[in-house]
């Protein structure tokens, strides 16, 4: 069965037995009830659904497409995501990027999609946060698996001959997070298993700063400032995937080592309670390995004269929605 078909099911099941369950559980009236007020009832009702199930859904637009801090796209990409979650724990996700021209799909075996998707990613995960201590806080774990479908195209090489397209890949990640902690540690590995078999992990920490309190302590900030750095690492087999030994060069780096370093600024804006907008400026490099560093001023170098460099400035918005 597909994901999408998956995610029917899923949802069906969902609301009937949250239609069940809501029906068995009605109080019988008695003296001591019937006069209650109907919105405690439905306060109760959308307590109940709201642990039942939750929905997210967002749009990102990126002005580059950036991965381990170098490009994949040099011009803004548009993401589109939505994410559906049972119990506080299972969910399931789609994502898609879309590139915006012409030149983003120069490089990799992309082909021209101008408007048309790139990538469709489809996500199966556990996500739940467990409390540790009152002095660490809770732990919150998150383990999915990704099948990403590269849009099939036709294209020809110099000498005329038709040649196959980018295969798709499958991911396994996990995250672990302190998120009460002040500087938020969070640990992220990415494990892909079709391409290049590679390993990718990635150390950040950061802090939010509100700038305009909710309405009480209870609610989220209406506007807040969040800094963050981070550090990646891959092995060799994620570099070889990714890099050559250096520019003009065939030969895969066959180095792992310390690879990007991301420092970044997140302002968001609770519009309202299921509404937010959020814009991020980045900046990343590879300052600590000089054989990784090479390598992805080599991968950069195959966007033009102006991508021949190691780092990268860039940034984007989101719009995200929550019910």
């Amino acid at each position: 069965m597909n994901a999408k078909k998956l995610m029917t099911v899923a949802c069906a099941a969902a609301i009937c037995g949250g239609a069940w369950a809501a029906d068995e559980t009605k109080p019988v009236p008695t003296a001591a009830n019937e006069t209650a007020p109907a919105a405690q009832e439905e306060e109760k009702d959308d307590s109940f659904l709201s642990g039942l199930v939750a929905i997210e859904a967002g749009v990102a637009l990126d002005s580059r497409y950036m991965t381990y801090g170098v490009i994949d796209g040099k011009d803004p990409i548009v993401t589109p995501s939505a994410q559906i979650t049972f119990f506080d724990w299972v969910y399931f996700g789609v994502e898609s990027i879309f590139d915006l021209t012409k030149a983003n799909g120069k490089r990799g075996g992309y082909g021209n999609r101008a408007g048309r998707y790139t990538t469709l990613d489809a996500i199966v995960g556990v996500a739940h946060d467990f409390e540790i201590s009152e002095d660490i806080g809770a732990l919150s774990v998150d383990f999915n698996y990704i099948y990403e479908y590269i849009r099939r195209y036709k294209f020809y090489n110099e000498d005329g001959e038709h040649e196959k397209g980018m295969d798709d890949t499958q991911y396994f990640n996990l995250e672990l997070s302190l998120g009460d902690l002040w500087l938020e540690p969070t640990l992220a590995i990415e494990r892909d298993l079709m391409a290049d078999d590679g390993t990718y992990v990635n150390f950040s920490i950061g802090h939010e700063f509100p700038l305009i309190d909710g309405e009480s302590e209870d609610d989220d900030p209406v506007l807040a400032f969040r800094p963050s750095i981070g550090q990646g690492w891959g092995n060799t087999q994620r570099a070889a995937g990714y890099f050559v030994k250096h520019k003009g060069s065939d030969e895969p780096l066959d180095h792992g080592g310390l690879m990007d370093t991301t420092i970044m600024g997140e302002l968001t804006w609770n519009i309202c309670e299921n509404l937010s907008l959020t814009g991020y400026v980045a900046y990343s490099d590879y300052w600590f390995d000089a054989n990784m560093r090479d390598g992805a001023r080599a991968h950069n170098a195959d966007w033009g004269r102006s991508c021949d460099h190691s780092w990268n400035f860039y940034g984007g918005v989101a719009l995200g929605l929550s019910f």
